[in-house]
């Protein structure tokens, strides 16, 4: 089946991206003046940071969409029944919400699925902003010694277009699980991006300087950083599948060390919502599985932290990023141990969905503000080491 290109009702899309242009003036002008007669490079990093901090709200806006089962708010993409706001779709709203007042359509569910989409775009433009600053200044590279390569920018525009593709089938796919753990990972990918381009921009300038760690160490922070990936994935699965209370107590699940569970139905990853790919319901033991699976990654995730921490604390000039990954470890514990004996309380949820946010620009921050001993070795001219280049 084809589309009519000439037919297609493109106004919602127009409406959407000039809402997003809207948005984005405050900050752009906010930056603007902040860091009037600063250097291009200052204004950029400014830039930078500020969307990397709306980047982040965006992404607990996100949990909150989700968590207050807002995702269906709008059941079509990118406008709301066809308009560009719920008050242009106020009639079909109140329609579906007549016929299920506790349904995923609702005008209160509706309008934060909206801001939600709002913000995502306000974010674009300013991802498409720092994109035409840092192709502009390495144009003028000969005068401004500190420009940057603009690949990176230029990689996080094409990252916040995919994401932006992830938002659209998370509507138009019902909340395919799948496509919703996709989703937040990409806006998480996101922050990695331009976290890792804040503090390149800085070590260019000068304002950083990097810490060099040992072979030993330099691995141990990668392989957290592994371990924390894909214990966000296995909680992105946790929530979409709505297994949070699959296990309602702590230490013990359902009173057991090793509750029945059903691993082969839990990680079936290509399904629809609450079934499986024959079209079954998923069982519950396939709900603990997951939930359970989560809770045990959680033990082997804190230990590396609270290793990775440690280690850190013994470094100097590593005193306060070790003193933020353990904070950001607790707040975990105790959020995540939250929404299982306080029965997913919002708070909780949006909370650590934050701190993973949080160990992702933190550990993204050590990963790029370090950098590896340089090896040495034994030289046979003048019998003894050197640095190995």
């Amino acid at each position: 089946m084809t589309m009519d290109v000439a037919s297609y009702d493109w106004s919602p899309i127009a409406r959407m991206m000039l809402m997003g242009v809207v948005l984005a003036l405050g900050p752009l002008a906010w930056v603007a003046l902040r860091n009037r007669g600063a250097s291009p490079a200052r204004r950029r990093r400014a830039l930078t940071l500020l969307t990397l901090f709306l980047t982040f709200d965006l992404v607990l806006f996100g949990a909150f969409t989700r968590l207050t089962d807002s995702g269906l708010g709008c059941p079509d993409w990118p406008g709301c029944y066809g308009k560009a706001s719920p008050i242009g779709a106020h009639a079909e709203i109140s329609a579906a919400q007549a016929a299920m007042p506790t349904g995923p359509v609702t005008h209160t569910k509706a309008w934060i699925e909206m801001v939600h989409r709002y913000l995502a775009t306000a974010v674009g433009v300013l991802i498409l902003a720092l994109a035409a600053v840092s192709w502009a200044a390495w144009r003028q590279r000969p005068r401004d010694p500190h420009a940057i390569h603009p690949g990176w920018p230029t990689l996080t525009l094409v990252w916040v277009c995919l994401q932006g593709a992830f938002g659209a089938w998370t509507v138009t796919l019902k909340l395919f699980p799948a496509i919703v753990v996709l989703h937040l990972l990409g806006g998480l990918a996101l922050l990695a991006l331009l976290c890792a381009q804040v503090v390149r921009d800085a070590r260019r300038t000068g304002a950083l300087q990097p810490v060099v760690l040992s072979p030993g160490l330099r691995r141990l922070l990668w392989t957290t950083a592994a371990l924390v990936l894909l214990q966000i994935a296995l909680g992105g699965w946790v929530s979409t599948n709505y297994a949070v209370l699959a296990c309602s107590d702590f230490p013990t699940c359902q009173g057991s060390w090793w509750p029945p569970m059903n691993f082969e139905q839990a990680f079936q990853v290509w399904r629809p919502l609450g079934r499986l790919a024959d079209g079954s319901h998923i069982a519950f033991p396939a709900l603990t599985a997951i939930h359970y699976v989560h809770r045990l990654a959680a033990y082997a995730v804190l230990a590396a932290l609270a290793c990775l921490a440690w280690r850190m604390w013994r470094m100097p000039g590593l005193h306060r990023p070790a003193r933020w990954l353990a904070a950001l470890a607790a707040w975990q514990f105790g959020t995540g141990l939250s929404n299982v004996v306080l029965d997913w309380p919002l708070v909780a949820a949006v909370s650590h969905t934050g701190g993973a946010a949080g160990l992702v620009v933190a550990l993204t921050w050590l990963l790029c503000a370090t950098d590896p001993a340089r090896a040495t070795v034994a030289s046979p001219r003048r019998g003894g080491l050197e640095v190995a280049r």
